[in-house]
């Protein structure tokens, strides 16, 4: 059998035993069909069934969780904790709590945390959880009862060198702290089994900024073996949580010009520039609507989303040398990426998960635009939570600037690892290829390792 007809086989069968994953097939068609080249090298990964093992979550778990609201009326929503590869270390992966969680996005994005963690070079495997509740407009009681009544059944799989789930959409510094608390009553342990806990808890620095400072250090080592930098670019920014808030910052220290941001209900552009310290107060302190922008800075533009054009997202059509997509999948489309294009845009790099479509990220690659893919260039955050963790194991705590300085050196190696194994490949510059192959190769050759489990 040809590599091509194994891959089409893999995927078929993926789709025929998970049905209605979609978001899931997408993930696993964008890594399996870059692997082509690898495969033909190496016949050992045919040949020890790696395929078809790494497609299938080694633990799916679902469950109920019941909560009472402020009107003392029970509520119910599901979750869930997706451990999909533990090949090179304890599972590691968010929890998103939103409204379009479902089994496949979890597992989409689980599926990604593999190759992510494995980039990173430090001592992570892959998972995903979360829910189907909405943090939106409940209170900080009703939030903390859900944390609490999710974490009891969580408890149950997770531990500080079994699996250490982290923040996503949704769950940030507040809601860890909330589920932190449950599993330290429930277990009466006080272990790094959580990451992004607050700072007087056994939490790192910059691990709030990670990501987005992240995403932006691997934007310039991309644009640095090109002989250029960010210095004087204008850029564009979607979404305004953690990611995007700490990619905004990180761009002005590059000398770089942000000049939107956006949420579920609309996008600002500010052609002076987006002030962190507002959007920092309404989006992260005030936890209000991007429109509040408006309020100071009234100079700017608000743009509602039943204003965008059919089939775009607003954010992209401001002209841009840079654009960091930062909110959540396929926010960017081939219409997006057309008019980013045409606009001058040169540079797309993914902050959030899997944010560009299929046929936007074909079109980036044959016009060779510059693209830095989520599993390499949003591994920043990640690869801080291991920091969080391996401070928490020698109960050591780091200043913020050795952090981000093994932060940087981490963006770092992932960009080189990512550039040689492309170029080793035959197709230099193709960094989700080179990105792709670089981390499946680490986990496959351990899984190799390992034995049949």
């Amino acid at each position: 059998m040809s590599v091509k007809n194994y891959i089409d086989k893999v995927l078929k069968s993926t789709v025929q035993s998970t049905p209605g994953q979609t978001e899931f097939y997408q993930a696993v068609e964008e890594v399996l069909t870059t692997l082509e080249p690898l495969l033909q090298a190496e016949p050992k990964y045919d040949n020890y069934n790696i395929l078809e093992r790494i497609v299938i979550p080694e633990r799916q778990i679902l469950f109920r969780v019941v909560w009472m609201d402020d009107q003392g009326k029970i509520q119910t929503n599901i979750g869930y904790r997706v451990q999909f590869n533990s090949a090179i270390g304890p599972y590691k992966g968010g929890l998103r709590f939103h409204p379009s969680v479902n089994l496949g996005i979890i597992k989409f994005l689980g599926f990604e945390q593999i190759f992510k963690n494995s980039l990173t070079g430090l001592a992570i495997g892959g998972a995903k959880g979360g829910s189907n509740f909405d943090p939106k407009g409940k209170s900080e009681g009703e939030i903390m009862r859900f944390c609490q009544s999710f974490m009891v059944e969580l408890s149950k799989h997770i531990g500080e060198t079994r699996d250490v789930p982290a923040g996503d959409i949704g769950v940030g510094g507040r809601e860890i702290g909330f589920m932190f608390g449950e599993y330290k009553r429930l277990t009466g342990s006080f272990e790094g089994v959580l990451t992004g806990k607050g700072l007087n808890w056994g939490g790192s620095l910059a691990r709030t900024e990670a990501t987005g400072f992240g995403s932006v250090y691997f934007a310039e080592n991309i644009l640095n073996k090109a002989g250029d930098s960010l210095k004087g670019k204008t850029c564009t920014v979607s979404g305004s949580g953690n990611v995007a808030l700490y990619t905004i910052q990180k761009l002005y220290d590059m000398g770089a010009l942000p000049v939107t941001c956006s949420d579920s209900k609309g996008m600002i552009y500010d052609e002076n520039g987006i002030d962190f310290k507002s959007l920092k107060s309404i989006k992260e302190i005030g936890r209000k609507d991007l429109s509040e922008y408006l309020k100071v800075h009234p100079k700017a533009t608000y743009t509602p989303v039943h204003q965008y054009a059919e089939g775009t997202n607003a954010v992209w059509s401001v002209p841009c040398f840079a654009a960091f997509p930062s909110a959540t999948q396929n926010e960017l489309n081939l219409n997006d990426i057309q008019i980013l294009y045409k606009n001058g845009c040169r540079l797309v790099n993914e902050g959030a998960n899997m944010p560009s479509t299929p046929e936007a990220i074909d079109f980036m690659i044959a016009k060779k635009m510059f693209y830095g893919p989520a599993k390499a260039a949003n591994a920043g955050g990640v690869a801080t939570s291991q920091l969080e963790m391996s401070q928490n194991a020698s109960m050591q705590k780091w200043s913020f600037a050795e952090v981000d300085d093994k932060l940087r050196g981490i963006m770092k190696n992932i960009f080189d690892l990512s550039y040689k194994t492309s170029k080793e490949f035959g197709d230099e510059g193709n960094l989700m290829l080179g990105a792709n192959i670089a981390g499946f190769r680490k986990v496959a050759d351990s899984m190799i390792d390992q034995g049949a489990v």
